[in-house]
């Protein structure tokens, strides 16, 4: 038994480090390209790239049907065989239904660009650049479909792949054409970044399943429960990526252009730089989750390992994030991102929430309860709105840091309550004592970032820093040996 769960702890902390690291070679890149385009453009113009991101992103969620995430569930059910006549059967269905909202999504954006321009932007007619981002919409839609299908069949070196593909491209992309055109190249480096990422994506996926186009007939009859399941999803989608482009498009006419760059700069440090753990969850542990979701017993020891790990991982990594924050901004970014500081600081504490909600919160998703899943993200979503506006009002950029943080902490709350009270979900006495340990020291050294100046604020937060990063490598060590497999390792080189 002890050797099966040293595996397993192995399995979850391998690739969660995989896709650690490729997400940190993908944060690194992005670093280097955030830096060029925040001297390029400033804070505008990185808020004016947010606004089109953020509002792409709102239509394709609005017209995906959710089957990225729906066909994901799907095809991790089917037997292990890669070419088992059901599986690609199911590759053809996900791939006619993908085709079919990549259309409706180009013509959703097309049309709706008037509106699209009036409810965002506070200032001038910007119709024509919803109408030239609408092919970045179809091409998400294809990939999506396509990224699912390889995470529904576990191919996970494909995935590493594609998305260290798609960064460097972006590097080599974004920053000349931005150098020489500006904010005029915004528009053009977003459709030229999705067209990327799907040639890198179908290419795979094609490897695994090539085209199919004969025997399509009644096809897309057949993903109707996909296509139900996804609905919920899809409108868990839109109610995220609305509440993301209504917060941005308030501050941007609250404040200014400035204020959204600096919120969205803080935003990205705080989440997407974390999300180096957590991108992980998707890709592994979804469809593991997914095939064991029957089993109350087998759901509990799987959604516990996965906290312990990501835990044990993230929290150094936020301790630190959170110390040397005032050295990484104005190195990641320029001077004029300063104010984001006390911002990022508060903020990055809801990380440690997140890596304790997220893990359960895929019970509810790997079980198929869509419209469970639809309250939970609505609800969370609104009070993340409310708590931004209102912080925003009382604190200014501080306020949202705090409202993200109080945010994940209701998240985690409700998350977790429904859990246990639905599907007999129970956090281990093993988790509360990991987690009760670093965010503990979480808390110590946010504390130091706003009573402590000058050396003592260096000896402090370096202190708590080593204190975090020694007990997750003690506990890990524990838990899979992982000393001996890292030296076993060095020696077979």
């Amino acid at each position: 038994m002890e050797a099966a769960d040293n595996n397993s702890y192995r399995h979850i902390l391998r690739y969660t480090s995989v896709f650690g690291g490729v997400q940190g070679l993908n944060i690194l890149v992005s670093l280097v390209r955030n830096k060029f385009v925040a001297l390029i453009l400033g804070p505008s113009g990185m808020g004016l790239v947010s606004l089109f991101n953020t509002t792409v992103n709102f239509v394709s969620q609005s017209t995906t049907l959710g089957i990225s995430t729906s066909a994901v569930r799907h095809l991790s059910e089917f037997p292990e065989d890669d070419q088992h006549p059901q599986i690609v059967q199911f590759v053809k269905v996900v791939r006619a239904w993908s085709l079919l909202t990549a259309l409706l999504g180009m013509l959703v954006c097309m049309v709706l660009g008037p509106i699209l321009s009036s409810t965002t932007f506070a200032w001038g007619d910007h119709t024509l650049h919803f109408i030239l981002l609408a092919p970045a919409v179809g091409m998400l839609a294809i990939t999506g479909g396509e990224t699912a299908i390889l995470k529904g069949r576990r191919r996970l070196r494909s995935l590493a792949l594609v998305q260290v593909g798609a960064v460097m491209a972006a590097l080599l992309i974004s920053v000349p054409v931005y150098y020489f055109f500006g904010e005029a190249g915004i528009v053009p480096v977003i459709v030229t970044m999705a067209f990327v990422t799907m040639l890198l994506t179908v290419k795979n996926s094609y490897r695994l399943y090539p085209l199919q186009l004969w025997g399509v007939r009644g096809i897309l009859g057949d993903g109707m429960e996909m296509v139900r399941l996804g609905v919920a999803f899809t409108l868990a989608g839109i109610i995220g990526s609305g509440a993301e482009m209504l917060i941005r498009s308030w501050l941007n006419v609250e404040g200014n252009l400035g204020t959204l760059g600096l919120y969205n700069a803080g935003y990205m440090i705080t989440v997407t730089y974390a999300g180096m753990v957590f991108s992980a969850m998707e890709t592994d542990y979804f469809p593991r989750l997914s095939a064991v979701n029957t089993d109350i017993v087998a759901t509990n020891e799987t959604v516990n390992k996965q906290i312990e790990v990501s835990i044990l991982i993230v929290s150094p990594m936020l301790v630190v994030l959170i110390i040397f924050l005032p050295v990484l901004i104005p190195l990641l970014f320029s001077n004029e991102f300063i104010p984001v500081i006390t911002m990022t600081q508060v903020a990055t504490l809801a990380m440690f929430f997140k890596a304790l909600t997220l893990p359960v919160a895929y019970i509810t998703l790997a079980r198929g309860y869509s419209m469970m899943y639809l309250f939970l993200e609505s609800t969370y979503f609104v009070v993340f709105v409310l708590l931004i506006i209102f912080g925003y009002q009382q604190w200014g950029l501080l306020g949202t840091g705090i409202a993200i943080t109080l945010a994940n902490l209701f998240d985690y709350l409700m998350i977790n309550g429904v859990a246990r009270w639905r599907y007999g979900y129970k956090m281990s006495s093993t988790v509360m004592q990991y987690s009760a340990i670093h965010i503990l020291v979480g808390l110590l050294a946010y504390f130091t970032t706003i009573t402590v100046d000058g050396y003592a604020y260096w000896i402090f937060g370096i202190g708590f820093s080593f204190v975090s990063v020694l007990f997750s490598l003690l506990i890990l060590h524990q838990k899979t040996h992982l000393w001996e497999a890292l030296t076993r390792r060095f020696r077979t080189h």
